[in-house]
């Protein structure tokens, strides 16, 4: 079986766990959206790799252990002599969080050409997308990657906007456009799109997508469920009924249970995409949905095993 590779950051995610005497108690966990895919696509039973650059310190040893334990092939890690990034993260009243990062110069973002050469074959899809396909030198890697595998691997791009570790819109745009007539499957959260095009309407981007060369456009609302169109079908889904604990990992969730789902319906390739109809769009993003509500009833980004979507 062809295994998928996951692409960008790993870095640690902490919570604030209340007010100490002196300070705050602190709870650091496993993280970064790239992270969470690799580990929720392991977790469902995917053959998965993980490319990124993780730091050769205790932290960078604790992110490698958490993959290789569920079983994610790490053999195109590269190690670098730099910290880990720290996402500190608050949440509000309904849990949705809020991330403030320390990574300047930090091991996730310094990718470079020569651990290409760490990827032997031709996965069966490579996922990429947050904040390592705009900093840079890791934005330049990941992109020479995206030209070397298109036509052979389905590509799947979740942009996963983070204007707290690069500002600029622009930038977050401009990699957006420049993966329109490369992506397979696109994924983004109706969020990123309010900040990456507020002009545009959810249909009008997903029409747009999919004259770009996009085979399965798939946005997630959040609390009001999610939309996905291919060329021929277009379907629409409510929210999955549960009790938020939080929402971190929802997205990255979203994403694992989808590809999951297109794997094991034969559906993981350009033309199976381009050919899903209703029906199947409508399975695809359900068990999707039921996965993520799973994850947002516990705290961070637990992702669901596959025998709790029987």
């Amino acid at each position: 079986m062809m295994m998928i590779v996951v692409c960008g950051e790993a870095l640690l995610d902490v919570f604030t766990m209340g007010e100490t005497r002196t300070g705050l108690a602190l709870e650091a966990k496993v993280g970064g959206s790239p992270f969470n895919l690799a580990m929720g696509l392991a977790r469902l039973g995917q053959p998965v790799g993980f490319f990124g650059a993780i730091s050769t310190g205790c932290t960078g040893d604790v992110l490698l252990r958490a993959l290789q334990s569920e079983g994610v092939d790490t053999a195109a890690v590269a190690r670098k002599e730099a910290p880990t990034t720290l996402s500190l993260v608050g949440l509000d009243a309904q849990g949705v969080p809020s991330y403030s990062f320390y990574g300047a110069g930090c091991a996730d973002r310094l990718l470079e050409p020569a651990d290409l050469r760490r990827l032997a074959g031709t996965p069966a899809a490579l996922c990429l997308g947050s904040f390592a396909t705009v900093v840079e030198p890791s934005a330049t890697v990941l992109r020479e990657l995206v030209e070397r595998e298109k036509g052979r691997s389905l590509i799947a791009f979740d942009p996963n906007v983070r204007l707290n570790v690069e500002p600029d819109v622009a930038r977050w745009r401009a990699q957006l456009e420049w993966m329109l007539p490369r992506v397979d499957l696109l994924k983004i959260s109706h969020e990123d799109l309010a900040v990456l095009y507020p002009e545009l309407s959810l249909v009008g981007f997903a029409q747009r997508a999919l004259e770009q060369g996009a085979k399965l456009v798939v946005i997630t609302r959040g609390a009001q469920g999610a939309l996905a169109w291919t060329v021929n079908s277009s379907v629409s889904i409510p929210p999955e009924a549960v009790a938020v604990v939080d929402t971190v990992g929802a997205g990255d969730t979203f994403q694992a249970a989808l590809i999951t789902w297109l794997a094991e319906h034969d559906a993981l390739s350009r033309p199976a995409l381009a050919a899903l109809d209703t029906d199947r769009l409508h399975g695809a993003l359900s068990f999707a949905a039921r996965a993520a509500a799973i994850t947002c009833s516990r705290r961070g980004a637990d992702m669901p095993r596959r025998a709790e979507l029987c």
